[in-house]
């Protein structure tokens, strides 16, 4: 009877053993591994140190928002999605409308003190969609200027307050591009995802992408052609050819190009490649009107699973990645804005007197609009539309007629609209 006992209270033990180390693993998947790595296993690192019970799996990062947001559909499709998956901000709506997002509102609604984990209102709008919420920021960025000083002081820049018009900028480009040691003077990253920086200078002037009904392209007005405008100038004055990001990085890091117009969330990949070889500073984004505004981009972690038991424990790293801890990891390891406005302003006060060039982005929030993102089927196709009517600017094949090349792009991205 003892032997019996023993053998009972044994299995017993290694029972509880057994439920005690079983852990749920989540599957994440994020885009921009070179941007994101570090921010990433260091997230991993702490989330888990907090959280025994749950393991992280890393899959392969999406080489960017729009191939996030493709694999995700494809996915979507053969029921290999991950638990969690880091999107664009801007693509989050086509996921809402497959019904692959799974709304997190019954989650938010739990949290007793969600307020106080200090989440700008404003941002938790950005992952709104049909009176649900389907993401939350986890990463923001907006657009910011990025000068070498060591150039712009060869080029008779006298020092003091960085440029605070285009056409200042414009101006200092031209003669920064006929210094020796230059190749470009300005690189504009005209291609970044979700043709972000068209969306930028249309909505500093108080454009729109699209009327209030979606019904109708908007961007061919005023502040579309001030865009294009913009982006003709780059080329005929600054001397920006079609080199791409990659290659512009490269010349820029190097002291090649003088200034280049690019998101804030590059800032600690370009200061480790700068280094010491010249003084970089970043300068908010010219020329935004009174009535205007700047787009959010940046990056929403978006629950995906729908097993129960299974987006309680997404929702954990969601809150963690998101909240006080990520924001800290987030503005330490990238360049991003974090999305949480206690960190912004208690946490975080003293590094960012510390990093000047990380604070430019701080006064540059109240600011802060949702990135569009157009309706349909088609919105991944207007994309690359809109791409294919900015590269003929930008590699001088109609650089310039940008008024001409603004009403073809409304015309072909109308015809893509819902009817």
């Amino acid at each position: 009877m003892k032997r019996f006992a023993v053998f009972v209270l044994s299995g017993l033990c290694l029972t509880n053993a057994s439920h005690a180390s079983e852990k749920t693993d989540l599957v994440v998947q994020y885009a921009y591994g070179a941007i994101f790595d570090s921010a990433m296993t260091r997230l991993k690192n702490e989330f888990e140190a907090s959280h025994p019970e749950i393991r992280i799996q890393y899959r392969a990062p999406y080489e960017s928002y729009e191939d996030a947001s493709q694999k995700v559909m494809r996915e979507a499709i053969i029921n290999r999605l991950p638990d969690i998956t880091m999107q664009g901000i801007n693509q989050v709506r086509p996921l809402v409308e497959r019904n692959i997002a799974v709304d997190i509102t019954p989650f938010i609604e739990q949290e007793d003190n969600l307020d106080e984990e200090g989440y700008y209102p404003a941002m938790l709008d950005l992952g709104r969609f049909d009176n649900g919420l389907y993401g939350l920021p986890f990463a923001i960025s907006l657009p910011a200027v990025y000068y070498n000083v060591d150039l712009m002081e060869k080029a008779g820049w006298e020092g003091g307050e960085l440029p605070q018009t285009w056409d200042k900028v414009l101006e200092l480009a031209e003669r920064i591009n006929y210094l020796p040691e230059s190749r470009q003077g300005i690189y504009y990253d005209w291609d970044i995802s979700g043709n972000w920086l068209l969306q930028a200078p249309i909505l500093s002037q108080g454009g729109q992408m699209a009327s209030e009904d979606e019904q109708q392209v908007s961007f061919n007005d005023s502040s579309g052609e001030f865009a294009l405008n913009l982006l003709s100038r780059m080329v005929l004055d600054g001397g920006m050819t079609n080199m791409g990001w990659d290659a512009a990085n490269a010349s820029f890091v190097v002291g090649n190009t003088g200034i280049v117009v690019t998101t804030i969330g590059r800032l600690e990949s370009i200061s480790n490649q700068v280094g010491d070889l010249f003084t970089l500073r970043t300068g908010p984004f010219p020329d935004v009107k009174p009535s205007g505004g700047l787009p959010a981009g940046g990056t929403t972690l978006v629950m995906l699973t729908k097993d129960a038991e299974r987006q309680q424990a997404a929702w954990e790293f969601i809150k963690f990645a998101t909240g006080s801890n990520g924001a800290t990891i987030v503005v330490e390891e990238t360049g991003y804005v974090p999305p949480n406005m206690h960190a912004n302003t208690h946490d975080l006060q003293e590094f960012y007197a510390m990093h000047s060039n990380r604070s430019v982005m701080i006064g540059q929030l109240p600011l802060m609009l949702p990135m569009y993102s157009f309706p349909g089927g088609n919105a991944l196709r207007i994309t690359d539309v809109i791409k294919s009517h900015l590269e003929s600017i930008v590699t001088g094949s109609r650089v310039h007629e940008p008024r001409a090349v603004l009403e073809d792009m409304a015309h072909e991205v109308q015809l893509l609209m819902p009817q």
